[in-house]
């Protein structure tokens, strides 16, 4: 019996509502909460939103998006001042400084509960969906090169618009794995025991009645670009495969399998370099994370990994190309699932991955600051760092000692912003070295960051700073200047 993926499939299929961009639009209201597909800044809908910026329309849009999108949306549209509020990723220059400036309200929220967030009301009523395909039939689509929150946002809904994609090869299907987690309280667990299970099938379903229009485009998603690992990332990797090829001796956690995660970005992408060169043995080694990097196309193709779980295809142009040209071939390790199985927090903890996240910085007692410079200004978010920080077997934070040509310390005495508690946190990792904060309490800590993970130049001012922290006494002293 053949799957569904073997069958010969068209981008449209049965009685659809074929418009163009301008008239699909013009089913948007003016002050419509807008869910929108995409993740990784990949899968997202663009001619819809370019032409709603095209408008000329008095609009003032709420944007919900499961991850970060690309230029069409957080770029074009906001500068149409069309958005006036978003939720609860952005990844722009334009986007960035609109939330800083206070130009548009903005909220990042962890990954994890965002589609039970969107489904419970809690953005408001959803009025339109436009999401990315790259096929449709009446009552089902297959998603293009990102998942995310897709399935909650269609559901919450009251209205579909879909962007067929034919840039996007029809053969993605063979990557998907939707499966729909359901609704608190009566929400089952789901039954997927390893990363490479599959547990689903390549179609979204809906109601018919809800597909108000189909937009047939050809606009490709704007690639990632990755920059040369520079020599701080290289120690950084190193000293990661280093604790790593360490703690699989010791910890049984690992001893017949290994689970990794790593953040999006290129010293993420450095750092999965670095794991093609550890001894795992005969130990089954899978990616369970959010995102497919190059450097996983990598592992996979040397046979370092067995499986790859991942929401979205976060892949430069040359990646993307690569993929794209040997689909089959990647889709016998490559699974691509919604954003509420790949962060879920009982499927972390279950299949014991290894949480490994940068971070703008890291104070002396663990606190981590991801998402806001100074404390003030955002970034971009949160992401899912905490979905998998906090349920992960192990988690690793993994960042340069210092930033702007060394002039600024990221091993501080406070940090301005907490997105990740102490308690969170279990290992930091720097090109200077590493700490291992388990089973520590809060002066060991703070003496084994200064020590193993600080530059240099930076230990005296820390070490001062914690002994006039110390005198003034506490479980986690902190001094009037910190």
């Amino acid at each position: 019996m053949s799957r569904v993926t073997d069958r010969p499939l068209d981008r449209l299929n049965g009685e659809v509502p074929v418009v163009s961009a301008s008239e699909a639009a013009t089913l948007v209201p003016d002050t419509a909460t807008v869910a929108v597909s995409g993740f990784g800044r990949v899968g997202y809908p663009k001619a819809v939103p370019l032409a709603l910026a095209e408008s000329g329309r008095d609009l003032s849009l709420t944007v919900l998006s499961g991850g970060s999108v690309g230029e069409e949306i957080d770029t074009e549209l906001l500068g149409a001042d069309a958005i006036a509020r978003r939720f609860p990723y952005q990844a722009t220059p334009e986007a960035r400084a609109a939330a800083n400036s206070d130009a548009i309200a903005y909220q990042d929220r962890q990954i994890e509960a965002f589609g039970d967030e969107v489904q419970q009301g809690q953005y408001g009523a959803v009025d339109v969906a436009v999401v990315e395909a790259v096929a449709i039939g009446e009552d089902w689509l297959v998603p293009s090169t990102s998942l995310g929150h897709t399935p909650a946002c269609i559901a919450a809904a009251e209205r579909l618009v879909v962007e067929v994609n034919e840039v996007q090869p029809v053969a993605l299907r063979a990557l998907h794995d939707v499966y729909v987690t359901g609704s608190a309280p009566t929400r089952q667990p789901v039954p997927l025991t390893a990363p490479g299970d599959r547990i689903g099938g390549p179609r979204i379903e809906f109601d018919p009645a809800k597909l108000a229009a189909v937009v047939v485009t050809e606009q490709p998603d704007s690639p990632y670009s990755f920059r040369e690992p520079t020599a701080e990332d290289e120690a950084i990797a190193a000293n990661l495969a280093t604790f790593l090829s360490a703690e699989l001796e010791q910890n049984e956690v690992f001893a017949e399998a290994v689970r990794l995660q790593f953040g999006v970005g290129s010293l993420g992408n450095a750092l999965m370099g670095e794991i093609g060169r550890i001894e795992f043995g005969d130990r089954d080694v899978a990616y369970y994370g959010e995102v497919v990097q190059d450097g996983l196309l990598d592992l996979v193709d040397d046979g370092s990994l067995s499986a790859v779980s991942a929401t979205s295809l976060a892949l430069s142009e040359q990646g993307q190309q690569r993929l794209f040209e040997d689909i089959e071939r990647y889709a016998e390790r490559i699974v691509l699932r919604p954003a509420d199985v790949t962060n879920g927090a009982e499927l972390v903890r279950r299949l014991g991955v290894v949480a490994v996240n940068s971070a703008l910085e890291v104070d002396l007692y663990g606190h981590v600051n991801s998402t806001h410079i100074d404390g003030t200004h955002v970034v971009n978010g949160i992401g899912g760092s905490a979905d998998f920080f906090r349920n992960g077997t192990l988690a690793i934070v993994a960042l340069a000692s210092t930033a702007r040509d060394g002039t600024l310390n990221r091993i501080v005495p406070r940090v301005g912003h907490v997105d990740h508690t102490e308690h969170d946190i279990d290992v930091v990792i720097t090109e200077q070295g590493v700490a291992d904060l388990r089973g520590s309490v809060p002066r060991e800590r703070a003496a084994s960051l200064v020590e193993q993970c600080a530059h240099p130049s930076f230990r005296p001012t820390l070490d001062a700073y914690l002994d006039r922290a110390n005198a003034a006494g506490g479980h986690e002293p902190h001094g009037a200047d910190g």
